[in-house]
């Protein structure tokens, strides 16, 4: 992985997106009740609260989980709720440890299908069905990891030219579009409420 990304919409955190499997993983983990810019510029400050110029799986899964909280609670906190991300992200790490030794590319390196592909990611602790489509549609969009299948398996994230998620992302005219289509999902949902 080495291509740059523009989640963050701020140079140096989409830099580390784009060569650390880990900190995209991290910045997806934490793509929820937050901005997404807010979201995935979190791999970066904790890897500088670290002292790092990258994330570790080991480091944190073995970070002492009150102190860890702490790092992300520090202003400008990383996430709206630090404490629960905090020990979130060490629930992944800890995973990740344990069944890939601490190689986040190792979840999707070797998959041979795109089903296979979204299995794993949905194992992945803190990411259900949805999270782990759009991360494999990231993945095949915008990181080249393409096992046969994976646009299906992507639902309908894995749609081309689409303007759904995180995966379809690459600018400030695309992040326009996709927060556009977000607002008309939620138009669409409160609408569908009201008429119950």
């Amino acid at each position: 992985m080495d291509v740059t990304l523009h989640l963050a919409q701020q140079p140096e955190a989409d830099e580390l997106l784009g060569r650390s499997p880990l900190a995209a993983l991290v910045g997806m983990l934490l793509d929820q009740q937050i901005p997404m810019e807010w979201a995935f510029s979190g791999p970066y400050t904790i890897a500088q609260r670290l002292g790092a110029d990258d994330l570790d799986a080991h480091e944190i899964a073995a970070y002492d989980p009150e102190a860890f909280a702490t790092l992300l609670s520090a202003k400008p906190a990383v996430h709206r709720y630090p404490g629960s991300m905090a020990q979130r992200i060490q629930q992944l790490c800890q995973y990740l440890v344990e069944h890939y030794d601490g190689e986040a590319s190792a979840v999707w390196d070797g998959a041979d299908s795109g089903r296979e592909l979204l299995r794993r990611l949905g194992d992945l602790p803190g990411f259900g069905k949805q999270k782990a489509q759009i991360f494999l549609a990231l993945l095949g969009k915008q990181l080249g990891v393409r096992p046969e299948g994976w646009r299906e398996a992507a639902g309908p994230y894995g749609e081309a030219k689409s303007y759904r998620s995180v995966a379809d992302i690459t600018g400030p005219e695309s992040l326009a579009k996709v927060r556009a289509h977000k607002q008309e999902m939620k138009a669409a949902a409160k609408a569908a409420k009201a008429a119950k």
